[in-house]
């Protein structure tokens, strides 16, 4: 990346001359509250010289085709509202109004929401459960083949890999799968923004034939939030159409302070990646080679690293016979040792490491587990049951894009057992739905559901009140 591509550079050399901002945003470059004065500077509209995401023929357009270059795809556009305007935008035009998806279960809402706004049929694959743990494995190809095969009006096929734990999908198989039916792959890659960017991680899926890649640019590289990136490959995906729904998802007033930090991103990576993702990769497999050790806590073998199946910067943490609950875990190393991780689910807690990590970041993690693990050693805590399968196959009633729009209403939890629900419910994070409008409400997800609100994990779709629990039903 040159210098005359750097846009926080030119920005902040805008930001120094006397130009009087007769335009918007409101602040006009200067400080009134407690927002720095320095951000205000560079947050400026599309003026002359700082051309127009919508219609890119210069720096903006220089700078998407700099992040193409680093991923290998066709075409590459930078999103400012997060993964979720690029799944929105792949769905959307993958598709005629009321095409058939086949999804993976495991697809953030935003895939749904797509579905629904465009009338779509869904099928899902569920995946198998991680052997050992009770989080999920990434679709396979005999999967995705079976689904074309029972179902040949598929039209488009969405996967997710790295999952939110971290297991990847083997791509390349499964866009052949899918590209010997004439049909796009969609990959939601938003965790796998650093994939095959450097010598010992797992490839990236626009080398492996998807047609489209969204990666979350701020999940696992140096970038702020709501920083995204949408890669476009092939000729089965109408161009025009991704501009179009980019232009329909995306704010018409494209921040050019979220616009710098994606370059300021692929920069880092481009100038320091290769040093830094070496020591990442190194220093991540001492730390789980260092937390072998540990008699109750378990943790994904490194050997699934190298094997592809597992993304580096997981650190997916399960208590094992410990008997101790997930949330437990995430909250005595939030509140003992300060240290705050990304979600907490059933059995296991999820820390997620990248190449911003410096050592301290691998110390304080060993030591408190290390810690912890011996003191669970001396107490000889027992077993305690697992959540049950995560992800089993939906009852569906009504296809969603219908239930969401009928008629509803709101009744307990225990006497929702059997009926159809009105609106989502997902732990989040990650997002990830439990129950979609027009699903039953079994007796399998009853359970889920009550085991996680009596572990306390944080629960979309149902509402507490005076001890009870309350869900929305048709």
């Amino acid at each position: 990346m040159t210098e005359t591509n750097s846009l926080f550079r030119q920005l902040h050399s805008y930001g120094e001359t006397d130009y009087y901002p007769y335009h918007m945003p409101g602040h006009k470059r200067r400080q009134l509250g407690e927002m720095p004065e320095q951000l205000l500077k560079a947050d400026i509209t599309e003026i002359d010289g700082f051309d127009n995401l919508h219609q890119p023929e210069g720096i903006l357009r220089r700078l998407q085709e700099s992040a193409n270059a680093l991923y290998g795809a066709q075409e590459t556009f930078y999103l400012i509202n997060g993964s979720t305007g690029g799944i929105l935008t792949a769905v959307s035009a993958a598709l005629p109004r009321g095409g058939h998806l086949l999804m993976a279960r495991d697809c953030h809402r935003s895939a749904y929401h797509a579905a629904y706004l465009r009338g779509l049929k869904l099928s899902y694959i569920c995946s198998e459960r991680v052997e050992g743990f009770e989080f999920h494995e990434a679709v396979t190809p005999a999967q995705v083949e079976r689904a074309l095969d029972s179902e040949p009006d598929i039209g488009a096929v969405l996967i997710v890999s790295p999952t939110y734990e971290g297991r990847i999908a083997d791509v390349e198989e499964i866009a052949r799968v899918v590209h010997s039916r004439g049909i796009p792959l969609l990959v939601d890659e938003a965790h796998g923004a650093h994939l095959g960017l450097a010598e010992g991680f797992s490839p990236g899926s626009c080398t492996l034939g998807a047609d489209i890649v969204i990666h979350s640019v701020h999940k696992t590289l140096p970038s702020v939030t709501q920083t995204a990136l949408l890669h476009l490959s092939g000729d089965l995906i109408d161009r025009e159409r991704i501009r179009r729904y980019l232009h329909i998802y995306q704010s018409s007033s494209p921040s050019y302070l979220l616009m710098a930090a994606i370059c300021d991103a692929m920069e880092i990576v481009e100038t320091q990646g290769r040093e830094r993702f070496a020591w990442f990769r190194q220093r991540y497999e001492r730390m789980l080679e260092r937390l072998k050790t540990c008699m109750h806590f378990r943790f994904v073998p490194w050997q699934d690293v190298e094997r592809c199946r597992q993304d580096i910067g997981k650190l997916v943490i399960h208590t094992g016979q410990s008997g101790l609950s997930g949330k437990w875990l995430y909250q005595t190393l939030l509140e003992r040792y300060h240290l705050q991780c990304e979600m907490a689910a059933g059995n296991y807690c999820l820390a997620m490491f990248t190449m911003a990590d410096g050592e301290e970041a691998y110390v304080r993690m060993e030591q408190a587990l290390l810690e912890l693990d011996g003191q669970l050693t001396q107490q000889g805590c027992g077993w305690q049951n697992e959540l049950e399968v995560y992800l089993p196959e939906p009852v569906i009633v009504y296809p969603m894009e219908q239930a969401w729009d009928m008629p509803c209403k709101t009744v307990k939890l225990s006497d929702a057992v059997g009926r159809p629900a009105a609106d989502f419910v997902n732990l989040y994070p990650p997002g990830i739905p439990l129950l979609v409008p027009g699903e039953v409400l079994t007796d399998s997800i009853y359970r889920q559901i009550t085991d996680a609100l009596n572990r306390k994990l944080s629960l979309q779709g149902v509402e507490e009140s005076d001890g009870e629990a309350f869900i929305k039903i048709l």
